[in-house]
């Protein structure tokens, strides 16, 4: 059985704004085992950075975590000070950003950036600093790394600069890495580079990762595991077989649909989720997914328990605590509301 190495607990997380509580995070749960690749899904506004964010200890006024706990390695980070912190995030706990443009200071070179990240949690000197983030631009794939630490971030492409991030975060040999939509608005060449390289951070290390994505087939090449979210909540978590051929939820299977795909010579038609995601400011009582969902019934104004479907494989809607209710749902293509 995997070590645990993260647990997240009934996480809840609100942002106060002038129209009231928006509240991004609803009771959220899921863990991380030692060495693992677990994937958070979902689309825009479902909760999944605010989460992650959650997890390095970056929410602030006028956010809040308003309840629920963080473990890492069974130490609640809630209860860390900030000094404590700073020797945490970073060094143990790693995490790449989506844009990595604005993560960089453009005044400084990547050398010297690398340099000291590596140099504050590591207590090498300067030289064995520069030489060690040298060595960590090759890992990732950068040509040429003695001249390109000397270079700042305005010099290196989209797809370069994620590497010098991932590189960064790498440098330290943390036990988690959160990766936040790393390859988005990188072209598909270089969204494959990127992947590759976490999966081979997954066959050579011990190096847990955390992966936030909308992209399910992103998540069908790297991760083991997948937590589906939407409205702040997390709607089915399941293996990645799970979440594929044995969807458990209306919106997992939603997301599936979207998927453009091509199987010989037929091409499917694309099946959108109809409807917006719900204002967080003001939720719908029951199933977030309720206005959305084609199978939704008057139960599902309350909201569902958490079934489980198999082992390590669960879901968040009244259909499947009948699995032949759901069965037939999905068959039928809908029983309406």
């Amino acid at each position: 059985m995997t070590k645990q190495l993260l647990s997240v607990d009934d996480l809840r997380v609100s942002f106060q704004t002038r129209d009231g509580q928006n509240q991004a995070v609803r009771g959220v749960s899921f863990h991380v085992g030692a060495g693992e690749t677990v994937g958070i899904v979902g689309e825009s506004g479902s909760g999944k950075s605010v989460t992650a964010k959650a997890i390095m200890g970056l929410i602030a006024p006028p956010g809040k975590i308003t309840n629920g706990e963080v473990l890492f390695q069974g130490e609640n980070l809630q209860e860390l000070s900030e000094n404590e912190w700073r020797k945490l995030r970073g060094n143990r706990i790693a995490m790449v950003f989506q844009d990595p443009m604005t993560s960089l200071n453009p005044v400084k070179t990547i050398g010297f950036q690398m340099a000291e990240v590596i140099r504050r949690h590591r207590g090498l000197g300067k030289k064995e600093a520069i030489q060690e983030a040298v060595e960590m631009l090759r890992k990732v794939g950068i040509s040429e790394p003695e001249r390109r630490v000397k270079q700042y971030p305005h010099e290196f492409s989209g797809g370069m600069r994620q590497r010098v991030m991932i590189a960064m975060a790498l440098s330290c040999s943390p036990e988690l890495l959160i990766a936040d939509e790393p390859t988005t608005a990188l072209d598909v060449t270089i969204q494959a580079q990127i992947l590759d390289l976490l999966k081979q951070l997954k066959e050579q290390s011990d190096t847990a990762v955390l992966l936030i994505t909308h992209d399910l087939g992103v998540v069908a090449q790297v991760c083991s595991r997948v937590v589906v979210m939407y409205g702040g909540m997390v709607m089915e978590e399941g293996t990645v077989e799970d979440i594929f051929y044995r969807t458990g939820h209306p919106y997992t299977q939603g997301l599936l649909r979207s998927v453009p795909k091509r199987v010989g010579a037929n091409r499917e038609r694309l099946v959108p989720i109809e409807g917006s995601p719900p204002d967080l400011i003001d939720p719908p009582a029951g199933c977030p997914f309720r206005e959305r969902c084609p199978y939704a019934f008057e139960k599902c104004a309350e909201l569902p328990p958490m079934a489980e479907l198999g082992e390590g494989h669960r879901s968040l809607c009244w259909l499947v605590q009948d699995k032949s209710t759901l069965e037939q749902a999905l068959a039928e293509g809908g029983t309406g509301k």
